[in-house]
């Protein structure tokens, strides 16, 4: 997932400095709301794999 959000925010560069403001404004959105949904994973699965792990005897 954070692949694709590089992946719309390279398209998001590119296009801005071309100057397609439409195409700009929808991949950089599109890459914002995929970087926090990885964001917001990455937490989730830190926190419940820190809960989960038994400790070494």
């Amino acid at each position: 997932m954070l692949y694709w959000s590089l992946v719309f925010l390279v398209i998001a560069l590119i296009a801005g400095v071309l100057g397609f403001g439409g195409v700009y404004a929808a991949a950089a959105g599109i890459a914002k709301i995929l970087f926090f949904v990885f964001l917001i994973l990455f937490v989730i699965s830190l926190i419940s794999g820190g809960l989960t792990r038994r400790p070494l005897p």
